[in-house]
């Protein structure tokens, strides 16, 4: 290999993890797998926790291992999942295993707090985030009414991956786009809002300062050094809520596009300059999250594949033991729109039964129950290409009211696990009308050595980067078509959604 400098990047998400190091060669990325490993939830007296330590033995693994390799690491980048976070006591010590969002403590506390402690409205006005009730502000909230002793006694809150960034530099910050998952940041003035902290018994002095993507927090601490085997590496602050090092990845050529990042959710937004907070924002509740160079995500939360994922456990073993790609074809040889659903319904949250809460929305829809796994299957597809026409729709009506451009979005890029899936990629070009463009993959990873070769001054800037990425990934593009009978099916689904 020509270029000698390696980014090591460690990608986390809520089930696994994984380190990555990549480089660039001549105008393209390439990267490549160092370790993988799971991120289990620990079940204890009733609440959820991540293992912190371990994550953190798993960083170290990945690093000796790069070491053991005798490659040069330029920098060292950490994305995870948002919202959750990790005390820290006045001694530098982690007080206890950081409580998951999955945690049972907030299925009540949102609501509560909306109703006792500040409005709705004033919430969304001042952070302009979709409401989800395990947010940072609710978990917060929750555990100050429990009398929480780990935040009780808390010096320091870190988001995780600024935890992680802390144990490895002995740095504490507060990465912008981590931050903004929280529902207590202000995306106009980039900060932590006093009230909102001030509303959960904390003050701007509970956190690290603030940095932006692409800012070096520090290097690896000389224990870390010796377990490694490593020097004084850098550690860059990358996108550290995973979906913003996703987004940041999109191979797009210039600003008229919108993206969705489809997995287990379904995130679909775009790209612009400022917040976009008003009634209507709110209304739909769109949420407003930091991205890179001072850009924000404008983007609402879809239930992606869950719908999918949970089905296939229910069914039987010959059912599952078919690829996915056997299986969704078998979707597309059953009668299309015969049932439709809602995917946001709050039925489908977290049914003891995804199969039975399909059937039951289609029987109080007076629609047809599908029942085989095919008709599940199709069902499912069907519905998620006409909600995405719906928010695809409603982002072309928000991009249209801003002052940035009026012109309208024609392409949408599909990144992350869901960009493989060749059937709901079509049928999503035939619902919204857009040209589809499906890659890459590993977006979120992608985005974190992009931010640390940005940093070492490779590459100048966001769209510098996307150009390397697009160089880098055979993306595949889906044209829209049977016009007629797609917008015959959405006004089906707008008539049946709005029951």
């Amino acid at each position: 290999m020509q270029d000698k400098s390696y980014f090591f990047a460690i990608d986390l998400g809520a089930t696994s993890g994984r380190t990555i190091i990549g480089h660039i060669v001549d105008g393209k990325l390439q990267q490549q797998e160092v370790t993988r490993f799971a991120n289990n939830l620990i079940v204890q007296g009733g609440h959820y926790y991540w293992d912190i330590h371990a994550l953190y033995f798993e960083m170290i693994r990945g690093l000796k291992e790069v070491a053991s390799r005798g490659l040069d690491i330029t920098s060292i980048g950490i994305d995870t999942w948002g919202v959750d976070f990790v005390c820290i006591g006045d001694d530098g010590a982690i007080l206890r295993n950081p409580r998951a969002y999955r945690d049972p403590i907030t299925f009540e506390a949102m609501d509560d707090y909306l109703k006792t402690v500040i409005s709705k409205k004033e919430v969304y006005d001042i952070t302009g985030i979709q409401f989800m009730n395990f947010n940072s502000l609710f978990q917060l909230y929750a555990m100050r009414k429990e009398n929480n002793s780990a935040l009780k006694h808390a010096a320091k809150i870190l988001f995780v991956p600024d935890a992680l960034t802390w144990m490895l530099t002995g740095e504490m910050v507060c990465e912008y786009t981590i931050a903004s998952t929280s529902q207590m940041l202000d995306p106009r003035t980039k900060q932590l809002d006093e009230r909102l902290l001030a509303s959960v018994g904390l003050t701007r002095e509970a956190f690290g300062r603030m940095v932006m993507p692409g800012t070096k927090i520090g290097v690896l601490t000389e224990e870390v050094q010796q377990l490694t085997g490593l020097g004084a590496v850098p550690v860059i602050a990358v996108a550290g809520h995973d979906t913003g090092s996703a987004v940041a990845a999109v191979p797009a050529k210039d600003e008229q596009f919108a993206y969705l990042s489809s997995g287990t959710w379904s995130l679909m937004g775009i790209e612009t300059q400022d917040a976009i907070i008003n009634d209507l924002s709110y209304e739909r509740n769109f949420t407003n999250e930091g991205g890179i160079e001072g850009t924000t995500r404008f983007l609402k939360n879809i239930c992606g594949m869950w719908l999918y994922e949970r089905c296939r456990l229910e069914w039987p073993e010959e059912v599952r033991r078919l690829s996915h790609p056997e299986l969704q074809g078998s979707a597309m040889n059953v009668e299309p729109f015969r049932s439709l659903i809602n995917p946001d319904d709050a039925l489908f949250a977290a049914p003891t039964s995804m199969i039975e809460a399909i059937q039951q929305y289609c029987r109080q829809t007076n629609q047809p129950v599908p029942e085989t796994p095919a008709e599940i299957c199709r069902c499912i597809f069907d519905s998620l290409a006409l909600r995405y026409r719906q928010v695809f729709e409603w982002l072309q009506e928000f991009r249209g009211s801003t002052t940035e451009s009026s012109s309208t979005v024609s392409v949408l890029h599909i990144i992350g696990g869901g960009s493989l899936n060749k059937y709901l990629n079509q049928f999503t070009a035939n619902s919204t009308g857009a040209t589809v463009l499906a890659g890459p993959q590993e977006c979120t990873a992608i985005g974190n050595i992009m931010l640390q070769a940005q940093a070492a001054g490779m590459v100048k800037d966001i769209w510098e980067m996307r150009q390397i990425i697009a160089n880098s990934t055979e993306l595949v593009r889906y044209e829209p078509q049977d016009k007629e009978i797609w917008d015959a099916a959405y006004k089906k689904f707008l008539t049946i959604t709005s029951r």
